[in-house]
């Protein structure tokens, strides 16, 4: 890996320019919402985490993208606001020409780091 660049950097270097804009401009979104974030590879995808828990990652797909908020309740919850993307119970699809919008990023972020708060204080 060359000097400074990180796994992150590694992954997006592998993608379409296209994609790697997108995703590039999104990584960027989620450090604008938890500067914290501590950058890592989950699921062999890139992901952030912060205080231990993984709470976002992305990936490229053959037909876009993906947001995963590492939870099978964040988009239930914020059913309304990701009603107009295509999904699965983990992931949330998006194109390169419709970038997840920061407004939407920052809701997906808030409602999976207030599950992940609320587990850790049921665990206590």
């Amino acid at each position: 890996m060359p000097r400074g660049q990180t796994p992150i950097d590694e992954y997006l270097a592998t993608v379409s320019e296209a994609k790697r804009r997108t995703l590039g401009g999104l990584r960027k979104k989620i450090h604008v919402v938890i500067p914290a974030a501590e950058e890592c590879i989950s699921y062999r995808m890139p992901a952030f985490r912060l205080n231990g828990v993984v709470v976002a990652g992305f990936c490229a797909t053959s037909k876009g993208c993906s947001y995963f908020p590492f939870s099978g309740s964040t988009l239930e919850a914020l059913a309304q606001d990701v009603s107009g993307y295509e999904q699965t119970k983990g992931s949330l699809h998006f194109t390169p020409d419709k970038p997840l919008p920061l407004s939407l990023v920052r809701k997906l972020i808030r409602t999976r780091l207030a599950e992940a708060n609320s587990l850790r204080a049921r665990r206590r």
